[in-house]
């Protein structure tokens, strides 16, 4: 065999290997979108937003948070459940939800502004200031304020709704594997198909859609009102980030605080959300369902979380996808999002629970004092700071703060 016809068979071979290799990655990439993608539509679908423009601003915002982490860090961002209420309550009052995106520009900001501070102080310096007993009562916050939404959607057809949460609770509690993790997108199929049997479906979105359409972006508009409504949401996902940061960094076996460090990934989600800001997509945070899949796979590939990125941008083009998911039934989503907002509140009390926290005298002041200002709103307790005749801060705001304040009070500024 001459030495020109050795050279084309290895060559032919490690093309081969090469294209399988790419077949493998993106195939895995696929299973990563699954992954994220009930989520990521979720949140633009209980807001209001649009959704093409969140699928869209998921994969910019995980290319721009892989280009600020030096592409070390297999994370994908996604829309974050934490800014839903916030979000909601500006459309609501505003009639406007781009006055909300002017809120998530500023949340963004904040984001890019710890980043700095991080990198000046230290990690621990900074998480000092956010212990368990303000954040935990803070994510409690934010789920039970979102229950009465859930319920008003629920409530246009009870039936969809609670056959919708029944079929996502049964698998939760009853599924095993792979198939215990598509309980949300089954449970959906479920109601959406009651919802077709029972004369409660509207396809007309999906059949005057295109096949590829410029997702509807939107410019932000920015109040002050609005942006001290939705801005201290970033409190409680602070400490969110940063326990993504560490699970990731646990389960692919590298310190990722250290390397590329906390301060490049908050910077990453921070540019990322302020993207999604001015293009009229929900805030984006790190996603732990992807962090999931990296366990269950083995595959910590990085260029494998791009690759997704890319894919969920081009979906975003896709207007038949943008038209199917606007034509899921409101009270098919109210069944879905009992559940969610359920177990963010849960989410907040196993956060204290985990922390092992002390319930002295102090902790317990604290934590009342967050949710009693946090959730006084639904029961006619209506504390608040007046910044001008128009604005004040309450709700969530002020329960943050006092929460931060307090700590530092009865525990001291270490």
């Amino acid at each position: 065999m001459s030495e020109k016809t050795i050279d084309q068979t290895a060559l032919t071979s490690i093309s081969g290997d090469s294209f399988l290799e790419n077949a493998k990655k993106v195939a895995l990439a696929f299973q990563h979108l699954i992954a994220m993608f009930g989520a990521t539509v979720l949140v633009p679908l209980l807001t209001g937003m649009n959704s093409s423009v969140a699928l869209v601003c998921a994969g910019l915002g995980t290319l721009i948070f892989h280009l600020c982490t030096k592409g070390k860090v297999p994370v994908f961002l996604g829309s974050s459940f934490a800014f839903i209420p916030v979000i909601i309550y500006v459309g609501q009052l505003y009639g406007d939800i781009t006055y909300a995106q002017g809120g998530i520009v500023v949340a963004g900001l904040l984001y890019v502004l710890m980043s700095f501070i991080v990198k000046a102080v230290g990690v621990e310096k900074v998480k000092s200031f956010f212990p368990s007993q303000v954040i935990g009562p803070m994510i409690v916050v934010i789920g039970l304020n979102l229950v009465p939404v859930a319920f008003g959607m629920a409530s246009a057809n009870f039936f969809l709704a609670i056959l919708t949460l029944s079929v996502a609770l049964m698998i939760t509690f009853k599924g095993q594997g792979f198939f215990k993790q598509m309980a949300i997108i089954t449970a959906v199929a479920v109601g959406y198909i009651a919802s077709a049997f029972t004369g409660a479906l509207d396809v007309s979105t999906i059949t005057t859609a295109g096949w590829f359409t410029m997702p509807g972006f939107t410019a932000p508009k920015f109040d002050i009102g609005a942006i001290s409504i939705i801005a201290p949401v970033v409190l409680a996902v602070f400490m969110e980030h940063i326990g993504d940061i560490t699970t990731n960094g646990a389960v692919v076996g590298k310190n990722f605080m250290e390397d590329p460090g906390l301060n490049r990934s908050l910077l990453g989600d921070g540019l990322a959300t302020i993207t999604a800001g001015f293009l009229g997509g929900p805030a984006n945070t790190t996603y732990g369902e992807n962090t999931g899949v990296l366990a269950i796979t083995k595959n910590y590939d990085p260029s494998i979380l791009r690759i997704t990125a890319v894919i969920a941008i081009v979906l975003g083009f896709i207007g038949k996808v943008g038209g199917f998911l606007q034509s899921i039934p409101v009270p098919v989503m109210g069944g879905i999002s009992l559940m969610l907002f359920s177990m963010i509140s849960i989410v907040g009390v196993k956060t204290m629970k985990d922390s092992n926290i002390k319930m002295d005298a102090k902790n317990l002041i604290i934590i009342g004092a967050v949710l009693i200002i946090g959730l006084g709103g639904n029961f006619g307790i209506n504390l608040s700071i007046p910044i001008n005749s128009t604005v004040s801060i309450s709700g969530l705001s002020l329960a943050a703060i006092v929460g931060v304040v307090l700590n530092k009070i009865l525990h001291g500024f270490k």
